[in-house]
């Protein structure tokens, strides 16, 4: 039991695909973007959608980069220093307002999108780097079993990465990569949340998610 508790809103979006423009984003603390920023994944697109973040209130913002975000993955470098008006997390962790947020755009493979690895001890050395004090989990594909339901009625999400989370035990976990699975889901003492704002043919109609987070 927290004493005092802070509460600290969060505000999630994810697989905008260049359509951010267009999406209504309530205020709130802390604004999270689970991937796919882009439209085509270009430098010219991630400089569109840097832009837009300007125009968001929040006093924080943390990204991380999905399979359509090419250019993140192309040039990393080159392409993360565009992102002037967020924080970038590849790989790595994060302190913001007492929450302890770790960001890391891998999937398996699908297609030859980017950010693409091999189910297996591939993509587990990726999940290996989670540190086990994380608060908040941003991946931009799902854990196996939860929110990762195709149309087609397939679970796609990573086997490996589920084994992570019941082991580090976040207390959040954001994602989004199937647009059609989008909503929140329970598991004891982890939330999930697939925050995909995109519908299954990249129409904007999922609003974002406002989950209240107590520090």
């Amino acid at each position: 039991m927290r004493l005092n508790p802070i509460a600290i809103r969060l505000v999630i979006l994810s697989d905008t695909h260049g359509k951010h423009w267009s999406l209504r984003v309530p205020d709130g603390d802390i604004l999270l973007h689970a991937g796919d920023l882009t439209r085509d994944g270009t430098a010219d697109d991630l400089e569109d959608f840097n832009s837009y973040l300007s125009t968001l209130p929040h006093r924080h913002k943390i990204v991380i980069a999905g399979n359509h975000d090419f250019c993140l993955e192309r040039e990393p470098e080159i392409n993360a220093a565009i992102i002037t008006n967020a924080i970038y997390l590849r790989d790595r962790a994060v302190t913001v307002e007492g929450i302890k947020f770790y960001g890391s755009p891998w999937q398996p493979w699908f297609f030859d999108w980017a950010f693409n690895l091999q189910r297996g001890e591939e993509i587990r050395a990726k999940w290996d780097l989670i540190p086990l004090d994380t608060d908040v989990l941003i991946t931009h594909g799902p854990a196996y079993g939860i929110l990762d339901k195709t149309m087609r009625g397939a679970r796609v999400g990573c086997e490996d990465l589920l084994e992570a989370i019941m082991r580090i035990r976040p207390r959040l976990h954001v994602f989004g990569h199937i647009h059609e699975a989008y909503g929140m889901h329970s598991n004891d003492d982890i939330s999930f949340i697939n925050g995909s704002n995109c519908n299954v043919k990249f129409e904007l109609v999922n609003p974002p998610i406002v989950q209240i987070f107590d520090r």
